[in-house]
C-alpha cells in the first residue's frame, strides 16, 4: 500500500482534514520504522497497520470515528457499543454528577439538565448530595445544588475540600497551602488540626463510618491516619516518594495510595505495594474492595484484596483518560476522555454496554475539558 492509497483509506472514516493528516503522519512513522520481511508478509502487516492506526485516531479524534473503533470492539467480542451521541441527555443510572469546568462547578441532574453553581474553583459533594464545598482563591463556600451561598469562610490558599458526615453532623477537611484544615459544615468551629506535620498537596480523605478519621500525606510522603475529634495519630505510615492519591473504600476497611510510580493499599497499618506507574485517577466502589485506576489510556479494575493478582482490563483508547467514578448503584463506570472530548459510560459487569457523549468542553463552558468531582446519591 503507498502513500495514495493510505490517504485515499483516511478519506473513507470522513475524519477532518487536520485529524486525517496527524493520522497519515502516525503512519508514516510505523512504516518507516516496520521490519524489513518478504512481500506478502509485509503486505499483510502494511494493511493491518494501516487500517488499526486509522481505526485507532478516528476513535480518539470523531463521533463517527468511536463508530469504527466500536465495530472493532464487536468484532473482539465487546457488545453493545454505541454511536457518541453529541450532548449529555441522561445519566444511565441514578444520583448527580459534580463536574469541576474553568468556568465553576456543573450539577448533572439524572435527565441530563445542569447548572452552573457560579465562578468557584475545586469543588466537593457533601454526604448525600445536599451541598456543595467549592473554593476561592482565598475562601472555602459552602453552596446549595442550586448556586445560593450558605457561608463563605476566608482563608488563604484553599485547596481539596472534603465533606463527609451524616445529615445532621458535618466536617469539611482542606488546606490552606500546607496546613490542615477542618471547620464544621455550619462553617464554624474551623481548627489547624492538631499541628500536624505539613501536608503535601494530595487531598484529605476521610474514612467512611462513624467517628472522625482522616487520611492525609505529609511533604515528607508519610500517610497520616488521623482521630480528628479528639486531635490524635492514630497510625502513620513510611514514606513514600510523590503521593498523589488517597482515598478509603466505602466500609472504610481500605486505604488506597498512589504515588508517582506505585499503587499501595493499607490494610489498617499494613501496605500492600504494587508497581504502577502513571496512575492519574482512582475510585472504590460503592461495595466492596474493586479499584478502578486510570492509567494513560487503560481503565483497569483491581481487586484491593489481592493486589498483586491481574487487573482486569475495562477500557483502552488512543490519547489518555481523565477521571473515572462509580454510580452509586455500582453498576456503571463513568471515565472521562479529554482527546476524544467524551463522557464514557461502561457497564462494570462484563462492559456489555458503552455510552459516549460527546462535545464535552463546549458543554460545559468551553473554556478546557473540566474535571469529574463525583457521582453522588
Amino acid at each position: 500500500m503507498n502513500e495514495r492509497d493510505l490517504g485515499r483509506a483516511l478519506r473513507e472514516v470522513e475524519l477532518p482534514r487536520p485529524d486525517r493528516e496527524r493520522a497519515l503522519a502516525v503512519v508514516r512513522a510505523a512504516f518507516a520504522d516496520r521490519e524489513r520481511v518478504s512481500w506478502p508478509r509485509r503486505h499483510v502487516r502494511s494493511l493491518a497497520l494501516t487500517a488499526a492506526a486509522a481505526a485507532v485516531v478516528a476513535g480518539a479524534l470523531s463521533p463517527p470515528g468511536l463508530a469504527v473503533l466500536g465495530s472493532l470492539r464487536d468484532a473482539v467480542g465487546r457488545e453493545g457499543v454505541k454511536r457518541a451521541s453529541p450532548a449529555l441527555v441522561a445519566l444511565p443510572a441514578s444520583g448527580r454528577l459534580l463536574v469541576q469546568s474553568p468556568s465553576g462547578p456543573w450539577v448533572v441532574q439524572a435527565d441530563g439538565s445542569r447548572r452552573l453553581l457560579g465562578a468557584y474553583g475545586d469543588s466537593a459533594w457533601s454526604p448525600n448530595g445536599l451541598f456543595v464545598a467549592a473554593t476561592r482563591p482565598n475562601q472555602l463556600v459552602a453552596l446549595d445544588p442550586h448556586g445560593r451561598v450558605r457561608w463563605a469562610l476566608a482563608r488563604p490558599q484553599v485547596r481539596f475540600p472534603r465533606w463527609a458526615g451524616s445529615r445532621t453532623n458535618t466536617q469539611i477537611a482542606y488546606l490552606t497551602g500546607s496546613r490542615l484544615h477542618v471547620v464544621a459544615g455550619d462553617g464554624t468551629h474551623d481548627v489547624d488540626l492538631c499541628g500536624d506535620p505539613a501536608a503535601a498537596r494530595v487531598a484529605p480523605a476521610w474514612r467512611p463510618g462513624p467517628g472522625w478519621t482522616l487520611a492525609y500525606t505529609t511533604t515528607r510522603g508519610r500517610v497520616y491516619v488521623l482521630d480528628a475529634g479528639r486531635c490524635s495519630l492514630l497510625w502513620r505510615s513510611a514514606p513514600f516518594s510523590e503521593p498523589r492519591l488517597l482515598e478509603w473504600s466505602a466500609d472504610g476497611r481500605r486505604l488506597a495510595l498512589v504515588t508517582a510510580d506505585r499503587l499501595v493499599v493499607f490494610t489498617g497499618k499494613r501496605p500492600a505495594v504494587r508497581n504502577l506507574r502513571g496512575a492519574t485517577s482512582i475510585a472504590f466502589a460503592p461495595r466492596g474492595h474493586q479499584l478502578a485506576v486510570v492509567q494513560g489510556g487503560r481503565l483497569l479494575v483491581f481487586d484491593s484484596d489481592r493486589l498483586t493478582a491481574p487487573p482486569r482490563r475495562i477500557f483502552s483508547g488512543a490519547g489518555r483518560f481523565g477521571d473515572v467514578a462509580w454510580s452509586p448503584d455500582g453498576r456503571w463506570l463513568l471515565l472521562s476522555w479529554p482527546t476524544a472530548d467524551q463522557l464514557l459510560f461502561i457497564r462494570s459487569t462484563g462492559v456489555r454496554r458503552l455510552l459516549a457523549y460527546s462535545n464535552v468542553t463546549e458543554q460545559f463552558g468551553g473554556r478546557a475539558f473540566p474535571r469529574l468531582r463525583g457521582w453522588c446519591c
